[in-house]
């Protein structure tokens, strides 16, 4: 795949000063953005450590990657670009003889702007486009594979669980019956057949929203790649350092919840058990509940109304 930068690569970047903020920037120490996007919280989180720290963001979209690289290209010498999904965090800093991460690690979870208006990529039904929703364009698993190759049972499962959607096994028997006709391919096949499943409301979300947001997260493993960087990532935190989540939907705030509750928690042993065999904790959490986009950012961009950001730091 070419290197060239996109010019056209947008991204809004989410609560940019929120975020940044509870990272605590300090020159002359290191940070990862593990999403980097379009490279906006990268700049700034850059701009903040200059001239001595280390700033190491990864994407597994190579034009994020690329866009990311260009909004940082004055901070070149302190910024490193890896195209490689934020589990393999550990692998990159052992790569480099990095031992601990002694700044902080910003997650910006979910798909960029880009991802879901761009045609091709197949996130979003606004558009016809192939059924793809791939973070990373090389995978070679895609929501075609899932809608076409899922039995009835596992699609349901997927829609319930990951789209808390409410007519699951409608939408997934149609699915299955219609692809024994042929194949499922485009964005807006699926929608329709997705909408003539369920019954009609007036409700102004699109009732195919909540199973493509699904299929999204089956693809890509996104529950699954957050829960396991999150627990690999905390023991590579030096003390103090801070650890930032912003998430997008329910599912996720939900997961880094109960992530931080847990590593926070002094204990987690069953009440019957009579002795203690847990770890000391871990992790402080700064934020009781989750900060959220002011009404000015909400308006600029709409789709930050739902997203919600957690800081914790090492212990």
């Amino acid at each position: 795949m070419s290197n060239n930068v996109n010019n056209n690569f947008c991204h809004y970047t989410v609560m940019l000063k929120e975020a940044v903020d509870g990272l605590d920037c300090q020159d002359g120490k290191i940070y990862i953005d593990a999403t980097a996007g379009g490279g906006g919280h990268s700049y700034e989180i850059a701009k903040r450590i200059s001239p001595n720290g280390k700033l190491i963001s990864t994407d597994m979209d190579i034009e994020a990657i690329n866009a990311a690289r260009q909004k940082t290209e004055e901070f070149s010498d302190i910024v490193e670009m890896a195209q490689a999904s934020y589990t393999q965090i550990p692998e990159i800093l052992y790569k480099r003889g990095i031992d601990k991460i002694t700044g902080g690690i910003l997650f910006d979870l979910g798909a960029s702007y880009h991802q879901l208006t761009s045609a091709e990529r197949g996130f979003s039904f606004s558009k016809d486009a192939p059924l793809d929703m791939r973070f990373n364009p090389d995978d070679s698993f895609s929501a075609y594979d899932v809608i076409n190759t899922y039995k009835e049972e596992e699609l349901a499962n997927i829609f319930r669980l990951y789209g808390e959607e409410r007519f699951p096994g409608r939408i997934a028997r149609r699915i299955v019956e219609q692809r024994k006709k042929e194949p499922i391919k485009t964005t807006l096949q699926l929608a329709n057949l997705i909408k003539s499943s369920v019954p009609f409301t007036k409700s102004k979300i699109n009732p195919a929203t909540r199973v493509f947001q699904a299929i999204r997260i089956e693809v890509n493993n996104e529950l699954n790649n957050i829960e396991k960087a999150i627990k690999c990532i905390i023991p590579l935190l030096e003390k103090d350092a801070r650890m930032v989540v912003i998430s997008f939907h329910s599912l996720e705030d939900r997961l880094v919840k109960t992530l931080f509750k847990y590593y926070s928690s002094d204990c987690n042993c069953h009440p019957e058990q009579l002795i203690c065999k847990c770890d000391p904790k871990q992790l402080e959490v700064l934020t009781k509940k989750p900060i959220v986009a002011s009404e000015e950012e909400v308006k600029l961009n709409p789709p930050s109304r739902s997203a919600k950001l957690r800081v914790a730091k090492k212990v």
